[in-house]
């Protein structure tokens, strides 16, 4: 259900469910699906833990199980529990935008939780819409996607969405407000998230006038006189409000289904009645101390026994390369820091030795997409089995240093770059940065009925 509409910023305030007392939130809410891939003893830990409690872990389909031998089979057991947790009526619903705050190793980030307007959201190339993606999706993740969602009578979120908004007009209020202990915010949960993984908080927004104040600061933010001074660019360009930071292939299998459903609605039923036309989503300001952007890092798994991997990137670059052995991955990180913006450096994990790959003649803008234009090509070639996307020094030495496995470590990108290189180059290569580590990602707490 939406409660109420602001088009003009992409906005919609929706009615929250979430779970009723007494339910064990520690146990109800899990992390996004799409983080330890490459971790099935991630999950079940997960699984151990949860037990028979009331769980988000029973709504979502973790992707590590994707290539199971029968997904359908998980699916049905999603929607089934989908249909039993609101026929027991297991959910309580809140009408409003919700302030969460989260704990994370940089300190406590604050964010906003509301919907947004799918029919302002464009994930392609080229796109000029006010909400955009920040790096290119992989088309063929989207159908597995496409099928878990479509048909579900409840959504659950896990995109972070971006506001580039440095004088914290938005958000920073609301972070006072609590401090404050002022009124106009009700407290809605409080309590540790499961395995280590910080503590989540959050307020309902249950007076209109600071519901008013936040809709206000948007519009500025999306004032286009504003936008094109702020980011030195033409009069004419197309305001970017809001850009997807994480989630942006649940955001953009949230679309694709709006935009089938669109071919389905009969001649004269307004759009925007449709629950499927809006996408919930928590909103973070980029500027935020406690944001932090974490590189993503990349394994090869079954690298086929004839490939020379130093060998390989060399002939691609056209022998435009310098390759340095060192003794850790310290010393990599190290010897990153000094290297000029024109040479593009990665750290390369293999066989338990560590190299430096500085390539002299980059491609790309950033090391990432240099990186990336070796790595689809290399795979394209059948050279190894599959990629993996992987947060976190550990697990990247731990999945690197296995037999036929090889990593690749790459320096964070400066989040202070990354909506103006949106608004003048357009996406960045696919896994260019991680808002956080791993456990630092989006829980699953609130829901949205769709049907």
């Amino acid at each position: 259900m939406i409660i109420r509409k602001y088009p003009e910023i992409a906005l919609a305030i929706p009615q929250i469910l979430l779970p009723k007392p007494g339910i064990d939130l520690t146990r109800w809410a899990v992390i996004a699906c799409d983080q330890h891939t490459s971790e099935p003893e991630y999950w079940e830990r997960v699984e151990r833990y949860v037990g028979d409690s009331p769980s988000t872990l029973h709504l979502i389909y973790p992707e590590v199980y994707l290539k199971e031998k029968d997904p359908e089979a998980r699916i049905r057991r999603i929607r089934e529990s989908m249909k039993r947790y609101l026929e027991a009526e297991l959910f309580e619903a809140h009408d409003g935008l919700v302030y969460v705050e989260r704990q994370v190793a940089s300190g406590v980030r604050g964010g906003l939780l509301l919907c947004l307007d799918l029919e302002q959201y464009d994930f392609h190339p080229g796109a000029r819409t006010l909400i955009r993606a920040t790096e290119g999706t992989i088309m063929e993740r989207i159908p597995p996607r496409v099928k878990i969602r479509e048909g579900a009578p409840l959504e659950l979120p896990h995109v972070l969405v971006l506001i580039d908004d440095p004088e914290d007009r938005v958000i920073g209020p609301l972070r006072r407000l609590v401090n404050e202990d002022k009124p106009g915010l009700k407290k809605l949960y409080d309590f540790d998230l499961m395995l280590n993984s910080g503590q989540v908080r959050g307020w309902l927004i249950a007076d209109e006038k600071i519901e008013a104040r936040i809709v206000e600061n948007l519009k500025f933010l999306a004032q286009p006189d504003h936008f094109a001074s702020r980011y030195e660019v033409p009069s004419a360009t197309p305001v970017l409000l809001y850009a997807v930071g994480d989630g942006n292939h649940s955001l953009a299998t949230a679309k694709t289904i709006w935009e089938k459903k669109k071919q389905t609605l009969q001649e004269g039923t307004p759009l925007s009645d449709s629950p499927l036309r809006y996408a919930l989503v928590e909103v973070v300001n980029l500027h935020d101390p406690a944001l932090v952007f974490e590189r993503i890092h990349r394994v090869l798994f079954e690298l086929k026994a004839e490939v020379n991997l130093l060998e390989e990137i060399k002939t691609f670059f056209h022998h435009q390369v310098r390759i340095m052995a060192c003794s850790s991955l310290s010393e990599i990180k190290e010897k990153l820091k000094t290297l000029p913006a024109s040479i593009h450096g990665f750290g390369l994990v293999a066989e338990k030795k560590t190299y430096l790959v500085e390539i002299l003649s980059p491609r790309s803008t950033l090391p990432v997409g240099t990186l990336q234009t070796f790595l689809d090509e290399f795979l394209k070639q059948n050279k190894a089995g599959q990629i993996d996307y992987v947060h976190g020094d550990e697990t990247l030495i731990r999945l690197s240093c296995e037999p036929g496995n090889a990593g690749f470590y790459l320096p964070a990108m400066d989040k202070n770059h990354l909506f103006k290189t949106v608004i003048v180059e357009g996406v960045l290569p696919r896994k260019t940065f991680s808002m956080g580590e791993a456990w630092e990602k989006r829980f699953y707490l609130e829901a949205r009925r769709l049907s």
